[in-house]
């Protein structure tokens, strides 16, 4: 199973909107077929690990990461493959919680006579899908917040200017971060301030060798539509989405002769963009993971409504004052016991920089 896992993880730049899958079958206590999902639209896991494993695969031991699909989508029941081949045994570590699954494709494997297991690997398993089972469990996406910043906490100069914060090694590394998202979020005024490009510039190579590269959508939050129509955000190829509290067509159609979609969001008491509604919108465009790229004015809009789910912070060995700009703002926090206590995932070395990962803790009447 772990092995199956491994192979699941290979999809993270790839299979959006699908989950990562892997799947190992083994005959006598040997692997005889390996195999993952890719691409959306294309065979799932078990189909290239039935079509390495050929006729060794009847009578075989299954091992899947995510249980196999029972409906007919861009591709055929898994299920029914997996029965047809007249494997034994199918161990699976995670339910998939997608309706039109949901416990159905181990049933009709019970049904076949196959023998059905499951719950083995299930929270490693779980590891490789974060952003799939947010959508279908909470409605909404896993987020991941990038923050960039010296050792003192500081994000740019207070002129604003911030070229390179990091270096090349941790810029690069970020490149990843963006591949591995279905959509990169930022405010206007990151746009505005910076032109960013926001896309994906690595070759299949360095994306387990999937081709064409994915491009995740690139969505800029503007609640009062201050967004040039030339900008690089807007014209570089792939999918882009401005989402406004501007209920205005005509304002609306510069943007939208330079490709991207324009769509309405509901706003907040202080006129912003409500944050969960934003996550819900992108929820229902099939978003899995969201790599937010932002100022500290929304990043801390995000972190104080709860619904940042990862912090990725890149420290560089360098101070810039007390004058320079804060990681987050978080205004209201005035106690210690008002503090967002945070648990570490990893802390490594990134060329000349510190990479850190971390969550918020959950709280303690928190359910999970």
């Amino acid at each position: 199973m772990a092995e199956a896992i491994r192979l699941a993880a290979r999809g993270c730049y790839s299979t959006h909107p699908n989950p990562n899958v892997g799947c190992v079958i083994v005959q006598r206590g040997e692997i005889v077929g390996r195999g993952w999902h890719q691409r959306a639209g294309e065979p799932h896991a078990e189909v290239f690990a039935l079509r390495e494993a050929g006729e060794r695969a009847r009578g075989a031991d299954v091992y899947v990461s995510l249980e196999p699909c029972s409906h007919q989508g861009r591709t055929p029941p898994c299920a029914d493959a997996l029965i047809a081949a007249g494997v034994k045994r199918v161990v699976v570590a995670s339910l998939d919680p997608n309706p039109e699954v949901a416990g159905s494709g181990l049933r009709r494997l019970r049904e076949a006579g196959i023998a059905v297991e499951s719950g083995l690997l299930a929270a490693q398993a779980e590891q490789v899908n974060l952003g799939y089972l947010s959508r279908r469990r909470r409605a909404r996406p896993w987020v991941r917040l990038k923050l960039a910043a010296s050792l003192d906490g500081r994000t740019a100069m207070a002129s604003g200017e911030s070229r390179w914060i990091t270096g090349a090694a941790a810029r690069q590394d970020v490149q990843h971060l963006r591949a591995r998202s279905s959509a990169v979020v930022t405010g206007v005024g990151t746009v505005l301030a910076d032109n960013p490009s926001m896309n994906v510039r690595l070759d299949a190579g360095q994306l387990n060798g999937v081709e064409p590269v994915r491009q995740p959508l690139r969505v800029v939050l503007d609640s009062r539509l201050r967004l040039p129509a030339s900008a690089n955000i807007v014209n570089l190829p792939g999918g882009k989405l401005v989402l406004t509290a501007k209920d205005d067509k005509h304002a609306w159609r510069p943007l939208q002769a330079a490709g991207a979609e324009v769509a309405l969001a509901p706003s907040a008491a202080d006129g912003r963009l409500d944050p969960l509604a934003v996550l819900g919108s992108l929820a229902e465009r099939e978003i899995n993971d969201v790599l937010l790229e932002c100022g500290a004015t929304l990043a801390g809009a995000f972190v104080a409504a709860g619904l940042v789910d990862e912090l990725v912070v890149y420290l560089a060995p360098h101070l810039m004052g007390d004058t320079a700009r804060g990681l987050l703002i978080l205004p209201g926090l005035e106690q210690m016991r008002e503090r967002i206590e945070l648990e570490w995932l990893d802390v490594r070395q990134v060329g000349e920089d510190l990479r850190i990962t971390v969550r918020p803790k959950p709280k303690r009447d928190d359910p999970d």
